[in-house]
């Protein structure tokens, strides 16, 4: 029987790429890959007394990240459902300048965000609509799209720092 107390830091060493693999296979988004093992670590480290078999660790994994990409990609098709894809973030946006070269500058800005935002996948975009559009805290967007709260706060840090990144990368460069 495996303790609990057992290095979680070497079980996701050996088998964090193993399970990524599985979750990309089923959900083919890399950011839910990444969030659908990061679940699945997590329940697994909760039901790890439960396992008899040592030798049997990675197929216990492979099965629990299964079965929750599963759950995720069913997840995210029952809110797809729900929820449609009506967000109008050019009003959101929108604001009126004196000065030409200004204007001109903030709307060259608009477009690089609308085609970041664009570029994101569809539960990405959700998220960070739902927060920058609606004004939604974390937990009430979680509720809303039947996520864990930290899955949600997640999305919205990658979504935010990917953002910084091009566009410093843009405007320092």
């Amino acid at each position: 029987m495996i303790k609990p107390l057992m290095d979680m830091r070497e079980i996701c060493r050996l088998y964090n790429k193993r399970l990524y693999h599985i979750a990309y296979s089923i959900t083919r988004d890399h950011y839910l890959a990444q969030d659908v093992v990061q679940e699945s670590l997590l329940k697994a480290y909760k039901k790890m007394d439960s396992i008899d078999d040592q030798e049997k660790l990675g197929a216990w994994l492979s099965a629990i990240a299964t079965r929750t990409a599963i759950d995720f990609v069913r997840k995210e098709r029952r809110t797809n459902a729900r929820i449609q894809d009506s967000f109008d973030f050019e009003n959101c946006m929108e604001s009126r300048y004196s000065d030409p070269g200004q204007e001109a500058e903030i709307n060259l800005l608009q477009e690089q965000i609308y085609a970041y935002v664009d570029s994101l996948s569809y539960e990405q975009k959700r998220v960070f609509l739902l927060k920058t559009k609606h004004g939604l805290k974390e937990r009430e967007i979680a509720d809303i799209l039947h996520l864990n709260p930290n899955t949600v706060k997640t999305k919205l840090y990658r979504v935010r720092q990917h953002l910084r990144e091009i566009l410093a990368d843009r405007y320092l460069a």
